[in-house]
């Protein structure tokens, strides 16, 4: 397998927009916009230059390469911290319970606080993989690639981390979740209250929404129906984060309601159980499927590939496609580990 993920560059501009032009809506992280895709670019070259041991504003962007036709395939980012610079606002779903002693009944009701809960949690995102390779493990290589990369440079991420995921989107990019509440204070369409959204923050929703906890029975059937439900392009990323440790813990996306997981960092399964090690030889590749994901080096000289890694005494070897991906070509290398 010649996939390889690398740090995305300035040359990546095309091959970004190109892909998000494919997402179809709905991915802040990735907005089809050349301007603020190349800020993200130039975000991300700062971040990777700043060899720090402290949790900054930091964005780290990647790119899946096909090394044996140089076609871009995918990306995935990771936010070192969110709600630096603006304020990370979502809806958090509560419950209240009041007692009528006259009727002698019960009454629960679910509410939506807007809140700012998750200042200060990492977060991962803007994964986008070409239909076209979405099968043989090319796409837990790059959803869990960066968790290697939180591994190998900790002090750089939070205790918590967050995956947003797209919410529920009709056949004409509408979002219920938004028709049913927010759109009603704004008069923009959900379309254009999301490119606003990636492009300039989300600080006009704070701006404009009501303060107070709405009932969610005062919303329609339909926007009640997808609160906390995954666009179904995204279920199996929700599936890959649950094998992750990451949980639904009541937090949506204030503009189409999507689920916001959440994971305690060191709990995430990945980071948990990568193992660095020395390469102690690089052996010949026997053609069986690769055993791990395997990553070396630092900030932007991090690489990540699907490989096959053997423990001995002293360290590991390597598979000789893995070694070449990652550019180990001697004994004595480190890299970072998890199994596949």
């Amino acid at each position: 397998m010649t996939f390889l993920l690398r740090t995305a560059q300035e040359k990546d501009l095309e091959a970004l927009y190109r892909m998000a032009k494919g997402t179809g809506g709905g991915f802040t992280n990735l907005p089809p916009d050349k301007p603020t895709l190349k800020a993200k670019l130039e975000r991300t070259a700062r971040s990777f230059a700043c060899d720090s041991d402290e949790i900054a504003n930091d964005l780290f962007a990647f790119i899946l390469e096909d090394t044996a036709t140089g076609k871009v395939r995918g990306t995935c980012q990771a936010f070192s911290q969110v709600g630096t610079e603006y304020p990370f606002y979502s809806y958090r779903i509560g419950r209240i319970t009041q007692h009528s002693k006259e009727l002698d009944r019960t009454f629960r009701a679910e509410m939506l606080t807007l809140c700012t809960d998750l200042d200060g949690a990492s977060e991962v995102g803007g994964l986008y993989l070409d239909a076209t390779e979405r099968s043989a493990g090319v796409g837990k290589l790059l959803a869990r690639s960066r968790y290697l990369f939180i591994k190998t440079h900790r002090s750089r991420f939070g205790d918590t981390t967050l995956a947003e995921l797209r919410g529920a989107i009709d056949d004409a990019g509408n979002s219920p979740f938004w028709d049913g509440l927010a759109g009603r204070f704004f008069d923009m369409s959900f379309r254009d209250a999301d490119e606003f959204n990636a492009t300039h923050g989300n600080q006009f929703i704070a701006d404009l929404m009501p303060k107070h906890p709405i009932y969610c029975a005062l919303l329609s059937e339909a926007a009640r129906q997808v609160m906390g439900q995954p666009h179904y392009s995204g279920r199996p990323a929700m599936r890959m984060l649950e094998n992750e440790n990451f949980s639904f813990q009541n937090y949506v996306d204030i503009f189409d309601g999507g689920p916001t997981m959440l994971a305690r960092t060191d709990q995430i399964r990945t980071v948990q159980e990568a193992r660095t090690a020395p390469v102690v030889a690089i052996v010949e590749d026997d053609g069986s499927e690769p055993t791990h994901i395997v990553s070396t080096g630092r900030l932007a000289a991090f690489r990540a590939c699907l490989g096959k890694v053997t423990i001995v005494e002293g360290g590991v070897t390597l598979d000789a496609t893995a070694a070449a991906l990652l550019d180990i070509t001697k004994g004595g290398d480190e890299i970072t580990y998890a199994s596949a």
